[in-house]
């Protein structure tokens, strides 16, 4: 007689899911969202068009690698939704303020308003992690490998992890694949793989990276045991019975931390793939996006009278014995081994007074010639980085107080003339951000909601994390730090549990702790293979 297999135990997220699957609730969700995407898809479909517009190639091919670099791009940060998006929707689920397909989309929108109101500082706080040589030969074979080294082992790593359940950090996935590929830079040109990283920047990276889920942890606990002195409503401390919402006050908080944490998601995390795809456009199509068009005659003509006063202030810390052969190869060298020599000032100097020579003869950066995009930018950016880590070189001179103040505001015109993002980008990754949360998110939303802790979520401990989760990334963005969602919300929940005494399923916490462990070896390994065969097959 045969025997039936007995049928899967359903988490109680899948057992509600199947209750409500063709609800009302879960029809309008997707209608929402799919207005959302069609609106979205036309402008950003116009304003690339529009841009492109003034291109002209002989070739196709740039526009065919164009599209494809910018699918693997959105491609990332669609993964990136699987993973982290979800951490901001699971306790408004599990605790029952919101249903499971509202609360989705309510979350998207508000990451989707967290993108597009972004200032780009992470963006760009992670480009730096990058051998500026690669990004100066981004539209060359090897700053193609780069780019795609990048984002293809970030998505294979955030794949791996998601099919588990486990809640990665697409933060330290980026991070990793980054500094693999750096190394690998480095040891394919015959030096130490160590070399020319800019260790300081990583380490201000990986501090935040690492703060941020102690932070999590301890604050969440110490706002538990706060809410059980202050609010004494039993239900708070309860599993929530049934499907009944929460108290109203405790569902309205719990709400506004989902937004909260939605929105600052948003804003940090759908950074990280912004400055990945503007090295793509660069390098495809650097005519339209190598450098700021909307740069004004009148902001030329200020610059311009900037950087005399720049040039000024260098001469007065120039060696008089210093030689210069060529300013951009000494500049180059300088930001790829760190290494200051009296010729640095002497060569900066120099390529300050050169750039706003160019800037005067043509009048904005918008008239700039086609085929001079790219070399003004890649010496706009090179002086912007030796001014970056000038103060940072053993031997370099100590410029005083009033010259810090005129180099920084020299070097802000340099960034606004080439570290920027085109709104449309900003549509392109919140939507992408949007429909991996979609697809994907049960899986990330249960290993939260129901294998952290031995018990059930309360309304107390969902508000707890929460809010913890709100306000680390919220502080995080401000300083332009990358952080990870899914480690800040995990760690609080986990406290919260600690704090209530309701113990930890250390199956889970270990697989948590694994990841995030491996995640940077990995995500480095991957990369550095990957660029090392990319190059391989580009020559």
């Amino acid at each position: 007689m045969a025997t039936t297999a007995p049928a899967p135990q359903l988490s109680a997220l899948e057992q509600k899911m199947q209750n409500q699957k063709g609800s009302p609730a879960a029809k309008i969700g997707g209608i929402v969202f799919g207005v959302m995407l069609v609106v979205g898809l036309i402008y950003i479909i116009t304003k690339l068009s529009v841009d492109l517009s003034s291109v002209h190639q002989a070739s196709i091919f740039p526009f065919v690698l164009l599209g494809v670099a910018l699918l693997i791009a959105l491609g990332f940060e669609f993964v990136n939704g699987f993973h982290d998006t979800a951490n901001a929707v699971a306790t408004v689920i599990y605790t029952h303020s919101l249903e499971p397909h509202i609360a989705v989309v309510w979350s998207g929108l508000w990451n989707f308003i967290g993108v597009i109101t972004s200032s780009g500082a992470v963006a760009f706080s992670i480009i730096t992690l990058l051998p500026v040589s690669l990004i100066m030969k981004v539209s060359k074979g090897s700053g193609f490998s780069m780019v795609f080294a990048l984002l293809v082992a970030a998505i294979l790593w955030n794949l791996a992890t998601w099919w588990r359940g486990l809640p990665a950090s697409s933060s330290h996935t980026m991070i990793g694949s980054i500094l693999g590929v750096g190394i690998m830079n480095q040891i394919m040109q015959g030096k130490s793989g160590l070399s020319g990283v800019d260790w300081e920047q990583v380490t201000k990276v990986f501090k935040a990276l690492l703060i941020s889920p102690l932070v999590g942890f301890f604050m969440a606990a110490l706002l538990f045991w706060g809410f059980k002195l202050l609010l004494k409503d039993p239900r708070l401390y309860k599993a929530p019975e049934g499907t009944d919402p929460p108290p109203f006050h405790i569902r309205a908080l719990l709400i506004l931390t989902c937004t909260g944490v939605s929105f600052f998601h948003g804003s940090n995390d759908g950074q990280k793939g912004m400055g990945l795809i503007m090295l793509i456009l660069v390098g495809t199509v650097p005519t339209a996006y190598a450098l700021n068009h909307t740069v004004s005659r009148n902001e030329i003509a200020t610059f311009a009278a900037v950087s005399t006063q720049v040039a000024g202030t260098l001469q007065n810390y120039v060696d008089p014995g210093a030689v210069v052969g060529d300013p951009g190869q000494e500049l180059e060298r300088f930001v790829s081994t760190h290494t200051y020599t009296p010729a640095t000032t002497l060569a900066t100097e120099q390529m300050v007074l050169a750039i706003r020579n160019e800037a005067q003869s043509y009048g904005s950066l918008g008239d700039v010639p086609q085929n001079m995009q790219a070399n003004v930018r890649n010496q706009m950016y090179l002086v912007s980085e030796v001014f970056r880590l000038f103060p940072k070189a053993d031997g370099a001179p100590k410029l005083s107080a009033s010259d810090t103040a005129v180099v920084g505001n020299y070097k802000k015109f340099l960034d606004k003339s080439t570290r920027f993002i085109p709104t449309w980008v900003k549509v392109a990754v919140a939507l992408a951000l949007g429909l991996g949360t979609m697809v994907g998110w049960k899986r990330i939303v249960v290993t939260v909601g129901e294998k952290i802790g031995k018990t059930h979520l309360t309304y107390a401990q969902g508000a707890a994390a929460e809010i913890t989760a709100m306000i680390t990334i919220g502080l995080a963005d401000g300083y332009g730090l990358p952080v990870s969602t899914t480690h800040v919300l995990s760690s609080g929940i986990a406290g919260t549990m600690a704090a209530n005494k309701s113990g930890l399923q250390l199956s889970t916490i270990r697989d948590i702790a694994a990841a995030w462990v491996f995640t940077l070896p990995a995500a480095a390994l991957l990369s550095a293979g990957l660029f090392w065969a990319f190059n391989a097959m580009a020559k």
